[in-house]
């Protein structure tokens, strides 16, 4: 059993539901996994002792809303984007990105006003806006009690599911790894990562891969940028280019060709049409592994529907559970977002380790929706609670929760002068910080170094 300890400090993630326990216990399966691939590659007797402390995962979870560049706080959330009283109940929005800001907008047929945004809203049902604004490409929810999403059909499709989907998609051959013999530890040095995320799940996921020494290279449409600050927060150790898989695919080919991990965050199926479905990478690139994060998993009456941590936070009840009488409330951080990201990391992490005994291309899948229905489920008792108490076991060590200021760090970036949340993995003898700071968006190269 490998060495860990958890340095638990009550109060660093206050919420109703157990999202502290959440959050360790992503970063402990992150961590536990970077530091077996490590010992996998170094040919060490013991993997290294691993350490989990709550004042850096509290820290990291709320990595967005620490940011400074230049001093200057981050925007996370437009005026749009947020809960709206409706003729019944209440709906969540989404409309950080103009694109579907304006969707928003024709749904409802306003001009870009909050004031009469919310005059329109109140006339209006919850399911009616939902269905209105979602036919428009734009994002809405109705707010939904844990009752109320338990009978609905996607509730009931994402049940049958594991937190973690995995499997091989061909025999073929073992991975044969270059050893380390370096300090720090990088479990993924010489790996090339092709990162096609959006906002924040998926980007965490392959920002701690940069950490742990890949070579990320995020590609993005060039029709839609990224948002500045989330980008900045999220780029750490990254490379950032443009590429329209519609009219260049002779360089995608070039760059899968190469690539040993290709990371996707969008709508189940949207990126099928560009042969970029699992099975489609897997053979045009034997011993790939393919790491696919969606909002509400990939089957089910929700499964080509866009949805961001906010949004499945209102429709699965958390919500209702976090809030009062009187409104909605949520999450202390955007832990399903977070927690997510790092159980996707683990994921491809087990899946490279796995490579190397057994070979076989490999898929690892989440939903952030999932991983609501582990937080919910482990908090009332279901068949979830024992993975989140299990999960991961170890010593403990408590001490008092000061605020996140040890778990900071400074650099000067393309950007400006950064402050950033360090990285919560941490491992004996692996890295404490990223190699390189992060770019502005769409300033490199589609090509590898």
């Amino acid at each position: 059993m490998t060495g860990i300890k958890f340095v638990v400090r009550e109060g660093a993630l206050q919420g109703r539901l157990p999202v502290q326990k959440l959050a360790r216990t992503c970063v402990a399966e992150c961590t536990l996994a970077a530091a077996g691939l490590a010992a996998r590659r170094a040919g060490l007797a013991e993997v290294p002792a691993v350490r989990v402390d709550d004042g850096a995962v509290a820290t990291a979870f709320l990595s967005e809303r620490h940011l400074l560049i230049n001093g200057r706080a981050p925007v996370n959330f437009a005026p749009l984007s947020r809960f709206w009283r409706t003729a019944d109940g209440w709906v969540r929005t989404h409309a950080n990105y103009p694109h579907h800001r304006a969707r928003l907008l024709d749904a409802l047929g306003v001009p870009e006003d909050v004031t009469v945004v919310e005059a329109a809203l109140a006339e209006r049902s919850a399911l009616d806006v939902e269905e209105a604004v979602y036919a428009a490409g734009g994002l809405a929810v109705a707010l939904r009690s844990p009752e109320e999403w338990a009978v609905h059909p996607q509730a009931a499709d994402i049940a049958k599911r594991p937190l973690v989907e995995q499997g091989r998609l061909d025999t073929a051959r073992v991975r044969a790894f270059a050893p380390l013999d370096t300090s720090p530890l990088l479990p993924a040095a010489g790996l090339r990562v092709l990162d096609l995320t959006r906002v924040l799940a998926g980007p965490v996921a392959t920002r701690t891969l940069a950490l742990l020494g890949a070579e990320v290279l995020r590609l993005d449409a060039p029709r839609l940028p990224e948002l500045p600050d989330q980008h900045a927060d999220t780029g750490l150790g990254k490379r950032s280019a443009t590429l329209d898989l519609a009219t260049d695919r002779q360089t995608f080919e070039e760059l899968l060709a190469a690539a040993d991990v290709v990371v996707t965050g969008y709508r189940p199926g949207a990126l099928d049409r560009f042969g970029l479905s699992a099975e489609a990478l897997a053979e045009r690139r034997p011993g790939v592994v393919v790491a696919q994060l969606s909002a509400w998993g990939a089957y089910g009456p929700w499964r080509e529907r866009r949805g961001f941590d906010s949004l499945v936070q209102a429709a699965t009840g958390i919500a209702v559970l976090e809030g009062s009488a009187e409104r909605p409330g949520a999450l202390p951080a955007q832990a399903l977002d977070h927690g997510t990201g790092y159980l996707l990391a683990a994921a491809v992490l087990r899946a490279l380790t796995e490579q190397s005994y057994e070979g076989g291309s490999r898929f690892v899948r989440l939903a952030l929706a999932r991983t609501a229905r582990w937080l919910t489920d482990g908090a009332n008792g279901g068949s979830d609670r024992a993975d989140m108490a299990d999960m991961v076991a170890g010593d403990i060590e408590r001490n008092a929760y000061d605020g996140p200021e040890p778990w900071f760090s400074e650099t000067d970036s393309a950007l400006g002068r950064l402050r950033y949340a360090l990285s919560p993995v941490s491992f004996e003898g692996g890295p404490v910080d990223w190699s390189r700071p992060p770019v502005p968006w769409g300033t490199d190269a589609a090509r590898w170094h």
